[in-house]
């Protein structure tokens, strides 16, 4: 696995983007955001898109599940008696709350390492609470509130575990890295060498496939296919249970996306956010998917506010996942309204598209 500063050599044209959200005022619509939307079944069978499928771009955040999936079927796990709350935190990007960081010091207690340990480096909790909190006593943050100190707690255990150099764990070469790449090759089905790898915001490598690879990797998380080892299949069950029965810990206990999703569906879907507009989730097996589904997103300029919930909420509602009072519960992340500086409603900002089913 190789650091590569492009996403691939392929990309040199940039696929053409769909007009996903419009943005009104006053009868007129004066912004739209475009972008990519996919979903796949476990075969790989396209059921859904709009943009270009074969458009790459950086997974970011919404590799975690499948990046603590070494943690599990190594072993690591097990040695080190992780209860499926740490699981779950393996997966997340956390509003740094208190239920977060006490999960993740757990975790370090658990391998005998201390907070100094983590190399994902210190950030303002994304909770507003907490930030306000912390200015408020004149605190600064601290490691464990970074949203990806349960991700690096994780790949620590899996370091010392294998037997790695812990000091690099977050390293290309490392066989922890090594060991995510060759899962994020087998569930995306691309070859290893050409998976771009760049660096993400928390220092470790980050992966760049296609739009469509991506809805594949979780389409086979919440169904695995037959081929794949059985050790692989109950990581995923684990993970899937994981974020399902504690979606505050995959998010936060209010006003995250992730976790608001999850707890509307009731345990039906899995939900990760990635950074720069890009979105992730598998759809359990169900009535109307029998083969569970995986869906992915892009926003081609990135917006993680206005874009990438409104997206989210109508792929799902069109896809028949979110409805009644599940549609309900989230419908406050669906639609916001352009008010002028009086607070005036004088626009809004809606979906404006039509998923084609293939």
């Amino acid at each position: 696995m190789q650091v590569s500063q492009q996403p691939s050599a392929n990309n040199q044209e940039i696929p053409a983007p769909e007009p996903l959200v419009e943005v009104t005022r006053g009868g007129l619509t004066e912004s739209r955001h475009r972008g990519h939307v996919i979903a796949v079944e476990p075969d790989g069978r396209i059921v859904v898109q709009l943009g270009a499928r074969e458009t790459v771009t950086f997974l970011r955040s919404s590799a975690k599940p499948h990046q603590a999936i070494p943690l599990l079927t190594s072993g690591a796990a097990d040695r080190f008696n992780f209860n499926e709350r740490e699981i779950a935190l393996a997966c997340a990007s956390h509003n740094g709350e208190a239920l977060h960081t006490e999960v993740a010091a757990s975790m370090l207690r658990k391998i005998g390492l201390g907070p100094e340990a983590l190399k994902c480096g210190i950030h303002e909790p994304f909770s507003p609470d907490v930030s306000r909190e912390l200015r408020e006593k004149g605190e600064a943050p601290n490691v464990l509130q970074n949203n990806c100190s349960g991700k690096h707690a994780g790949m620590l255990a899996l370091a010392l575990h294998v037997g790695a150099p812990v000091e690099t764990y977050d390293e290309p070469g490392n066989p922890v890295q090594q060991a995510i790449g060759k899962v994020i090759s087998q569930f995306s089905d691309i070859p290893i060498e050409d998976i771009a790898v760049g660096t993400d915001g928390c220092g470790v490598p980050v992966f760049g496939i296609t739009v469509k690879a991506m809805a594949l990797m979780y389409a086979r998380l919440v169904l695995p296919p037959a081929e794949f080892d059985e050790t692989t299949r109950s990581a995923c069950a684990r993970i899937v249970s994981g974020m399902t029965t504690y979606p505050e810990l995959i998010g936060g206990t209010k006003d995250r996306l992730d976790t608001e999703i999850m707890r509307a569906a009731k345990g039906r879907l899995v939900s990760k956010v990635g950074a720069e507009g890009v979105y992730t989730c598998g759809i359990l097996p169900c009535e109307d998917w029998p083969r569970g589904l995986g869906l992915a997103l892009k926003i081609e300029d990135g917006d993680d506010h206005r874009a990438r919930p409104t997206v989210v909420i109508e792929s799902l509602r069109q896809l028949g996942i979110l409805a009644d009072e599940s549609l309900e519960a989230v419908a406050r992340y669906a639609f916001f309204p352009v008010r002028n500086r009086r607070g005036d409603v004088v626009g809004e900002v809606i979906p404006g598209f039509k998923l084609n089913r293939e």
